[in-house]
């Protein structure tokens, strides 16, 4: 590995710190080098706190000057809550700049790296552009449409079930494999299931870490508001904030107990009956949500796969065998006819949770079949 890759995975280490904690900014880290020796260093913490530039050109101090940056995302050219951190780097005699991605968003758009290289400074990049990339996808998915990134998580059985023929799907995975997903949904900014989910598990949908942890917006898909008054999501609801979306078919009169509890309730009238999905996605993303956590059922997974509504995948395997020809997958209902038709994942990568095998991929054709 070059010195130049182990210096951006540094910078990619930074801004993991802040991952789901900066919206509507992205997460970027930032790390200062001069000669072979590590000077300053940063990441940035949430919106109105500097950038991981200005943390890293602080620590540094005089020793930036004639030093390299290696930052993972683009440094910005526009005046926001904070000055442009592209102004910042050139004043301080920053020789060379190592970027791991563009900034996507409209406002910068290549002017911090142009205004790098006006000022004489040499600009590279693409240094670790696919983990770069990866890293900003939620805030480059809403920064260029208003829509959330949408993650499918599932578990499945090695023969590709998620329960038995009864249901029964406590546990597919093993524990450290359900602590990955806490720690997920510690970064993402709402967690979205079907009511049948609700109905059959009845889950809390929040994070729970031996350190603790930020609850996302938890949102239900339920057409005619079956969720029952006492389910847990409606009895913490201090924990973390629950909405649900529905239609006009629902009981004017439970939407307004559910207002009571303190639960908001969206009518979204879609096609048969149901939710309307690429209007929820724009409603969330007016609420700045960029990340959504897809956690099913499969009639709401299927839903969405067929709306072209998921962009990543993230599918746990478990080394377990439900055989026969009953049980449940991650999609119900009908799919494509024909395997030219499918929905194909690329920048596929996979990791190891003790016995369990998490799969994840981008999904880069996902039509309407």
């Amino acid at each position: 590995m070059s010195a130049v890759a182990e210096y951006m995975d540094r910078a990619l280490a930074l801004a993991r710190k802040g991952e789901g904690r900066t919206r509507p900014n992205p997460a970027v880290g930032a790390v200062i080098v001069a000669g072979a020796e590590v000077v300053g260093e940063g990441y940035h913490p949430e919106a109105g706190q500097p950038h991981a530039e200005i943390f890293a050109l602080r620590q540094a101090g005089v020793l930036a000057r004639g030093a390299d940056l290696y930052v993972t995302l683009e440094p910005c050219s526009h005046q926001g809550r904070t000055g442009p951190c592209a102004d910042a780097v050139i004043a301080a005699g920053i020789a060379r700049v190592f970027v791991g991605v563009g900034d996507p968003n409209p406002q910068v758009g290549g002017r911090g790296i142009d205004r790098l290289r006006a000022a004489g400074i040499e600009v590279q990049v693409g240094i670790r552009e696919a983990e770069c990339r990866r890293l900003i996808a939620p805030f480059a998915k809403h920064v260029t449409t208003g829509l959330p990134l949408v993650t499918l998580k599932s578990a499945v059985t090695l023969d590709g079930k998620t329960a038995t023929a009864t249901g029964d799907s406590q546990w597919i995975s093993g524990p450290a494999s359900r602590l990955h997903v806490h720690r997920l949904r510690d970064r993402v900014d709402a967690i979205l299931v079907g009511v049948g989910t609700v109905l059959h598990d009845d889950p809390q949908l929040t994070t729970r870490l031996p350190e603790g942890g930020r609850n996302p917006l938890r949102v239900v898909v339920d057409s005619r508001l079956r969720i029952p008054a006492d389910a847990r999501l409606l009895r913490d609801l201090d924990s973390a904030p629950t909405l649900i979306a529905t239609t006009s078919r629902a009981s004017s009169e439970t939407v307004k107990r559910l207002g009571r509890q303190g639960v908001e309730t969206l009518v979204l009238d879609g096609p048969n009956g149901r939710v309307d999905l690429p209007a929820l996605l724009v409603q969330l993303g007016q609420r700045g949500v960029q990340h959504l956590l897809l956690e099913g059922g499969s009639g709401l997974n299927n839903a969405m796969l067929q709306s072209g509504l998921i962009d990543r995948m993230m599918v746990f395997v478990a080394p377990k065998l439900v055989g026969g020809s009953d049980g449940f997958g991650i999609f119900a209902g009908a799919g494509v006819l024909r395997l030219a038709d499918a929905p194909i994942l690329t920048d596929v990568r996979s990791s190891r949770f003790d016995d369990d095998i998490l799969i994840e991929g981008e999904v880069v054709r996902c039509s309407p079949a």
